[in-house]
């Protein structure tokens, strides 16, 4: 298995103002590839290695969806539950309304919000900052709790009815709260005791220790004219060790590694479970079972309802990103259900999401493929990087199929 083209699309990267990235593919749990290019900080030109530190911003996402849906099969709540039976705060909420001349009107909603429509982005949350949350952030200075955020959200109306469109905003913010709520501990520590320790992701975490400082890519945005790099204007995230604010939507830092681990688990669950990986042996793999299967995140059944596309027609007009073409939303991820309308070769149903800076993760369990990629520019490029890379990816998987033999050769570029 060939995967120049990729190496060649990596490293051509730096010509659209990518100061650097890492990749990493994955079959049935074994790296098939890596490669890093570029580097992590332009001033001392430190190149990225294989142990970077990237804020992933949104791929923490997939983290909290998942972290809700253990306990959605601990029987902790329904998908079809208000979330103000767990989230008294959220009762009785108001909806904004805009007429045609531009008046705006408030009403009270006619549906509650349901906790499927913070899983699918369908709450009514935005990610604008509402007057109640903007006192409360100044009132703080920034620095302010999962439980003081939810309060103060909740005393604002909502842009729509629950239920009725698909907007990104702070929804999976209100999910992160649920967990803390229902689970009894702080976000950070449920995922370390549920996820990361379990699956050995050591460098995974919501405040970065200070003896890791310099692991830490620099972000930058980069000017197409003057070719120059400079600071991104807003990247709100802290990670210092006195921040009270783990930010359930964008909050985490990772590698390529340690997502790996995570994303590995989920994927090989449904692959194996159905029989529908690689089939036959990788040259030098011990199988997926050996590195990550040991600590299953959640049942086949709970993954496929993950990667279901759960948008009706009206909310998959909303759900409009051009370089998401093709694909469905489900329970906190984007999930492939038209090849033809995407443009794309991958296989119906890989699922996965992106983080601001450009990182992003794909999960095939037809092929029981998974790859994470990792950069570090924000605007992040990733209309023009994450469908070419994936089309490229897949383009280079010759005779993988299901029940095919396949032997590969790993091809690690560091």
């Amino acid at each position: 298995m060939d995967f120049s083209r990729v190496t060649h699309f990596l490293d051509s990267l730096k010509d659209i103002g990518i100061p650097g990235a890492d990749l990493a593919i994955f079959i049935k749990g074994k790296e098939v590839y890596r490669h890093q290019t570029g580097v992590a900080d332009i001033d001392t030109q430190t190149p990225i290695m294989p142990d970077t530190l990237y804020p992933i911003y949104s791929m923490t996402k997939v983290v909290t969806c998942v972290s809700a849906l253990r306990l959605f099969e601990e029987g902790l709540f329904l998908l079809t539950d208000p979330v103000s039976e767990y989230l008294p705060e959220f009762k009785n909420m108001q909806v904004r309304h805009v007429r045609d001349n531009g008046e705006v009107y408030i009403e009270p909603a006619r549906n509650p919000i349901r906790i499927v429509d913070l899983f699918t982005m369908s709450s009514g949350l935005t990610y604008d900052k509402t007057p109640a949350l903007e006192r409360m952030g100044k009132r703080k200075k920034g620095n302010y709790s999962l439980a003081e955020f939810s309060t103060a959200i909740s005393k604002d109306p909502l842009y729509f009815e629950p239920g009725t469109h698909w907007h990104y905003g702070f929804s999976h913010d209100v999910l992160g709260y649920l967990i803390e709520v229902l689970s009894g501990k702080s976000l950070g520590e449920y995922f370390d005791e549920n996820i990361f320790s379990p699956l050995g992701m050591t460098d995974t975490f919501f405040k970065l220790p200070e003896e890791k400082e310099s692991r830490l890519v620099k972000c930058y945005s980069y000017n197409e004219k003057t070719k120059k790099y400079s600071a991104p204007e807003t990247l709100p995230i802290r990670y210092d060790l006195d921040n009270k604010y783990e930010s359930p939507g964008a909050g985490l830092i990772s590698t390529v590694d340690d997502y790996a681990k995570f994303a590995n688990t989920l994927c090989a669950t449904v692959a194996c479970a159905c029989g529908s990986s690689a089939g036959g042996a990788i040259t030098g793999s011990k199988g997926w079972a050996s590195s990550v299967g040991k600590h299953p995140l959640l049942s086949k059944a709970t993954i496929e309802l993950m990667r279901t596309n759960h948008l009706d027609e009206a909310r998959m007009c909303d759900y409009n990103w051009l370089h998401h073409s093709g694909y469905g939303y489900g329970l906190g991820v984007r999930t492939m259900v038209d090849k033809a309308s995407g443009g794309s070769n991958s296989s119906i149903g890989e699922f996965g999401w992106s983080g601001l800076a450009g990182t992003f993760v794909l999960m095939d369990p037809a092929l029981d493929l998974t790859y994470v990629y990792a950069q570090q520019l924000a605007p992040s490029k990733e209309e023009y990087v994450a469908p070419r890379l994936r089309n490229i990816i897949y383009g280079c998987l010759q005779f993988l199929s299901r029940g095919s033999k396949l032997s590969v050769k790993a091809s690690v570029h560091r």
